[in-house]
């Protein structure tokens, strides 16, 4: 009965051990046990078929010897000695200690073999197939090295391409920026930076009102509220620099919409427009000139024939009155004043261009100079005068008359804004104006004189400064100036064939410059003022044309004061018949605008064809510019005194 028992159980095991054997056959792993002995207990077949074992070597209780020693032999291990191979891998596993490791056959194939002890000193070993496991790995990691280069490629491709356009940016004349919602910068190009007078570094990271200033933040802070609203914004602002000096630019605001449609920040769009802005400072200022010009003009006649009435009457009233009392209480200052007024007009008439200058070379050192003790006398004493002039005579080609006025009109202004005190500096130098300079100011490129007056007063902001050399703009009180210091400064500059430059800054002073031709050699020198005529020496007869009855009385009376015999004629056409009947006429007297058809220039035509021994002199009211260049006749400008009436009349007979 027990013989049976033991019978059915070892049955039974064979059993259970062929189907354990049958599973482990149908594992996609290698397997073997390895005993005490290191003699192989347990494998499976796809250990056998992994690793192409030789058959005749698979048998229970082979020795681990024998495998290590085919693999050997096949070159399973590389080249070398194959009995220090086989020794080195059966000491290693007589330690009986985990180990892992990957090899590689002959056939290409990647086999990990991983061997862990067992209790009671023997080992087992999982061999693991992965090479194709390995293959993708390494082609993952192909795959990631290339995709690496490639982004890397394509950061410095983007890098280039971020440096280029901020190369562009930068080159382009555009002010570009960008800011967040926050109002925090977060782009800026060279120009930005530069127009804010900070480098890019300072401006981005920086908030907004920081680096506009809080004037100009809160100017431009509705503008800005409306782009963050969504709405593209256009407009024009200013910014004043060190020097008082305007920047004017015109700005764009352009939303920056995200991914949820709201918006997410704001682009800065601008351009620099100050030279447009000059430019249409320059053309208004023209246009100012121009009606100016035109109202002196018309103005001009009028006054003109009234002061040649009130000075005449003066002056005459001067001789009658002569040792009175009267005479410098009442006349002299009434005279005074009358020849200020002509000399006014004739300012004026030069801010308009509508009165010829006579220039000259002028020693610049020299008038200045002339000029000095009249300055300092005009100065308190509060007030330091400093004159600098080039080691070397310069010779500006001008009126030497209008640059005293000129000079004296700019140390005036710069006095009264000197009230408590300071310097005062008057600079004479040579400067080269190149193209680019000369279309600027608009002169010809060449040398010029520069003359400039600076003081240390109370200076002028960019409003003032906008509108100072407009004509009857003063800051002053009323009665205190007439507006026209600067204005007929500018003009006479303009007239000369150059420049005048202002700047100002509010509690630093102000400089004028002016820039005026440069001539060559030396200053003509004055005439000599001729005698008056002598009434026994020129008895001409003189035919007296003049439409106003008062000027013809007045001109009447100084041409029988010099001693010339007079017929008078209130109009060209009565002048005609006049000279028709008289044969004595000698010179012709007459106004140039005249009523009637027959004007000055018409009558001295019909004298020069029909009467060729008669002088004809010409005088007017108007401006000068009525005169044509080039005509050989003498134009006497009213008001005129005697002696310069004399001295012409003698000149048409020579």
């Amino acid at each position: 009965m027990l013989e049976k028992t033991l019978t059915i159980d070892a049955g039974d095991v064979a059993g259970r051990l062929g189907l354990i054997q049958a599973g482990l056959d149908m594992v996609n792993q290698g397997f073997t046990i390895i005993d005490t002995d290191l003699r192989l207990v347990a494998w499976n077949q796809t250990f056998l078929e992994m690793l192409e074992v030789p058959r005749e070597l698979v048998r229970f209780g082979a020795p681990f010897e024998a495998f290590m020693r085919a693999n050997a032999e096949r070159g399973e291990y590389g080249p070398g000695d194959v009995e220090a191979m086989v020794a080195a891998r059966v000491n290693a596993a007589r330690a009986f200690e985990p180990h892992y490791f990957e090899r590689t056959r002959p056939n290409g194939r990647i086999i990990a073999v991983r061997g862990e002890p067992l209790p009671g000193r023997g080992f087992v070993t999982i061999y693991t197939d992965i090479t194709e496991q390995r293959r993708i790995e390494r082609m993952i990691r192909d795959q990631n090295a290339e995709l690496e280069r490639r982004v890397h490629e394509r950061t410095e491709a983007l890098g280039r391409s971020e440096k280029r356009l901020r190369l562009i940016t930068d080159a382009i004349p555009a002010l570009i920026a960008s800011f967040d919602r926050s109002l925090v910068y977060r782009f800026a190009n060279k120009g930005y930076a530069d127009w804010f007078g900070h480098s890019k570094e300072d401006i981005v990271g920086h908030p907004v009102a920081e680096i506009l200033g809080p004037q100009l933040y809160a100017e431009l802070a509705p503008h800005i509220e409306r782009a963050l609203e969504g709405e593209t914004v256009n407009y024009e602002y200013a910014v004043a620099q060190a020097d008082g000096q305007m920047l004017y630019a015109s700005n764009a605001l352009v939303p920056e919409f995200g991914p949820d449609g709201k918006v997410s920040g704001v682009f800065v769009l601008s351009s620099d427009i100050t030279e447009q802005k000059r430019a249409q400072a320059a053309l208004l200022q023209a246009q100012k000139m121009e009606a100016v010009g035109r109202l002196s003009g018309g103005l001009a006649h009028d006054f003109n024939n009234l002061l040649t009435v009130v000075i005449g009457n003066l002056v005459r009233l001067q001789e009658l009155l002569a040792g009175t009392s009267a005479l410098d209480e009442y006349l002299t200052p009434a005279l005074t004043a009358s020849r200020r007024g002509a000399d006014l007009i004739r300012r004026l008439l030069t801010f308009a261009r509508q009165q010829p200058l006579e220039p000259r070379p002028v020693e610049i050192g020299a008038l200045i100079a002339s000029l000095e003790l009249l300055l300092r006398r005009s100065l308190p004493e509060n007030i330091d005068l400093r004159i600098i002039l080039h080691r070397t005579p310069l010779f500006a080609l001008t009126d030497p008359h209008q640059l005293e006025s000129a000079v004296l009109n700019l140390v005036l202004n710069a006095r009264d804004a000197m009230l408590a005190g300071g310097a005062l500096a008057i600079d004479v130098d040579r400067r080269r104006i190149d193209i680019d300079q000369a279309m600027e100011m608009e002169i010809g490129a060449g040398d010029y004189v520069h003359l400039t007056v600076s003081d240390t007063g109370a200076g002028m902001d960019a409003a003032t400064l906008a509108h100072a050399l407009d004509p009857f703009f003063t800051t002053k009180a009323f009665g205190s100036g007439s507006g026209l210091g600067l204005s007929m400064v500018y003009g006479f500059a303009r007239q000369s064939g150059g420049a005048l430059r202002l700047s100002s800054v509010p509690g630093r002073g102000t400089e004028v410059a002016l820039l005026l031709p440069q001539g060559e050699g030396a200053a003509a020198p004055e005439d000599e003022v001729p005698a008056l005529a002598d009434s026994f020496a020129n008895r001409y007869l003189v035919l007296l044309v003049e439409d106003d009855p008062e000027v013809r009385k007045v001109v009447r009376t100084q041409l029988i004061d010099l001693g010339y015999p007079v017929i008078e004629a209130q109009d060209g056409a009565e002048a005609l018949r006049v000279l028709d009947s008289v044969a004595e006429i000698r010179i012709v007297l007459s106004d140039l605008v005249m009523p009637g058809g027959v004007d000055g220039r018409i009558l001295a035509d019909r004298v020069r064809a029909t009467r060729p021994g008669v002088g004809v002199l010409l005088m007017s009211g108007y401006p000068t510019d009525l005169w044509k260049e080039g005509e050989d006749l003498e134009l006497l400008s009213k008001p005129f005194s005697i002696r310069e009436l004399s001295d012409a009349l003698e000149r048409c007979m020579r």
